[in-house]
């Protein structure tokens, strides 16, 4: 249904833009109207999309909070 981007910044944009279409909707047909309902499953497809791309990719900064959180852990011993 939607060509997917395995840009991060592109996905984004497009999950902005699909969210804004989706709270117009809301706004002017109500929150139940087929097409609000429309715009938010497809909004509901792009996120899980982001998600599942975003997860396979090496993430930097999931090292930086592991290794925080590992410190953390380990501080608390340091100090008895």
């Amino acid at each position: 249904m939607y060509k997917y981007s395995n840009n991060q910044s592109d996905m984004i944009e497009e999950i902005k833009a699909k969210r804004e279409l989706m709270i117009n909707s809301a706004n002017t047909q109500g929150f139940t109207s087929e097409e609000t309902i429309k715009y938010s499953q497809e909004l509901d497809e792009l996120i899980n999309e982001y998600q599942k791309i975003m997860g396979k990719t090496p993430r930097p900064n999931e090292e930086v909070k592991f290794a925080f959180q590992q410190m953390i852990m380990i501080w608390p011993r340091v100090l008895v």
